[in-house]
């Protein structure tokens, strides 16, 4: 049995050694778009590909109006959401406590022993609970529904044209700047709500930012000039104290960048946030708006003359207060902070940061990666299997590729997608589906 498991270790190494070979023969530029606040079941939800677990393949999937009433009945995942959503889910810390454990302060002992599991029944709740006013069916629908391939169909394209995880979390189960922050430097660092450090550069930690500058190579950071999220590289000191400002940049230029074969080893992309005429997905704003963006960036990448050399990864920075079926599970903290916040009714919640969030859309796109594959749980470096993706695997990997170690437990312990890269191209679509506004506004 010893000498099973030693030949195992070794063939597993050479088969990492392998594929992280094949990622740095592969890769020269990695591009990355961080939409806003969608779960999986929700945006992918309406997905027939087969091995993605959703509503359409695997549900129906019901929630309880409440959790203590079972009298007053219960609603499930149904097709046709809406293009834009008024009533904001509730994405808190605590929002997210009770959507998957249906408590506002669950507790943290339990969790972390395995005891207590997340049910992911509190959506309809939580929701009846910030919007009282608002008809059932109508809150239902919001947090319950999912989107159509037709309602989709840049999404649609991308799913049967590339790679889709089944099995991808947000880091954070919280709003979307400690879940950016997570995404670009392994640890909100404490933080759990959207709060004025973000806007004040209060991060000292080390960012993908600064790894990619230290192993001489370039990067860029795309801003949408509306607003809404980010730039994640101006939340860090280390841009200012060493002058790289300029990198920070009109999100216009990608395009023009793309086209002139101009893209740095890294691109970081924001979309505009939040409301109609804004383009991230963010409830409020139009899913097709979201679409329409997404299909100008992949068809900018198709036609640069870096394409044959490009992975671009299409994710979400957390789900929003939408309901997906999958439990989040429990993973390594990154450092030893704490966030504390107060729930509604009173009372404390210190949160950990040692599970992830819920399940987001996230895509490989790339001519190096195979068709119309779905991947689930992937192995860490510690040969652990059966893992879960997440928001620190992009770091994982781009360590890989750029020869970085891990910035933390958390880092280390996420698993890295570099055995989904091709060892040969193939010929992907040049354009996608044309984008139509399916229904521009629901209002209760």
């Amino acid at each position: 049995m010893q000498l099973r498991a030693l030949l195992g270790v070794v063939a597993l190494a050479a088969t990492a050694q392998a594929s992280t070979a094949s990622l740095k023969a592969a890769i020269k530029n990695v591009v990355i778009l961080v939409m806003e606040n969608r779960s999986l079941d929700n945006l992918l939800g309406g997905q027939t590909i087969a091995g993605l677990e959703n509503p359409i393949n695997n549900g129906p999937f019901c929630n309880p109006w409440s959790l203590t009433d079972s009298s007053q009945g219960q609603a499930c995942t149904a097709a046709n959401s809406y293009d834009s959503v008024v009533n904001d889910p509730d994405h808190a810390v605590y929002g997210n406590n009770m959507q998957f454990y249906g408590n506002f302060i669950p507790n943290n002992t339990a969790i972390a022993a395995g005891t207590l599991l997340p049910t992911q029944k509190g959506f309809l709740q939580e929701q009846l609970r910030l919007y009282p006013s608002v008809s059932k069916a109508t809150l239902a629908k919001q947090v319950m529904g999912y989107y159509t391939e037709a309602q989709v169909p840049v999404l649609t394209s991308l799913v049967k044209n590339f790679v889709t995880f089944n099995n991808w979390h947000s880091d954070v189960p919280g709003p979307t700047d400690p879940n950016r922050i997570a995404l670009v430097s392994g640890s909100s660092y404490g933080h759990g709500s959207n709060d004025a450090a973000f806007t004040a550069r209060g991060f000292n930690q080390k960012s993908i930012f600064q790894s990619v500058t230290e192993a001489g190579k370039n990067w860029r950071n795309y801003h949408d000039p509306a607003g809404g999220t980010g730039p994640e590289a101006q939340w860090f000191n280390w841009t200012y104290n060493n002058n790289l400002q300029s990198r920070v940049v009109n999100l216009s230029q990608f395009y023009v960048d793309a086209a002139a074969g101009n893209l740095t080893a890294l691109s970081f992309l924001n979309p505009s946030c939040c409301g109609v005429g804004t383009t991230s997905m963010h409830p409020s704003g139009l899913i097709s708006a979201g679409e329409a963006l997404i299909k100008k960036v992949y068809e900018s990448l198709r036609a640069s003359p870096q394409w044959n050399s490009t992975l671009f990864i299409l994710t979400f920075d957390e789900t929003g207060g939408f309901h997906d079926h999958v439990p989040p599970p429990v993973v390594p903290r990154p450092d030893t902070l704490t966030f504390t916040t107060t729930p509604p009714g009173g009372g404390s919640y210190t949160f950990p940061f040692n599970r992830l969030g819920g399940r987001l859309p996230t895509l490989l796109i790339s001519p190096w990666v195979d068709k119309a594959f779905v991947e689930k749980k992937g192995t860490n470096s510690a040969g652990q299997t059966g893992v879960s993706y997440s928001a620190t695997s992009i770091l994982r990997t781009l360590g890989l590729l750029w020869d970085f170690a891990p910035y933390n437990p958390r880092v280390s312990a996420a698993p890295a997608f570099d055995h989904l890269i091709r060892t040969t191209t193939r010929t992907a679509p040049a354009t996608l589906p044309a984008v139509t506004p399916f229904r521009a506004m629901y209002r209760a």
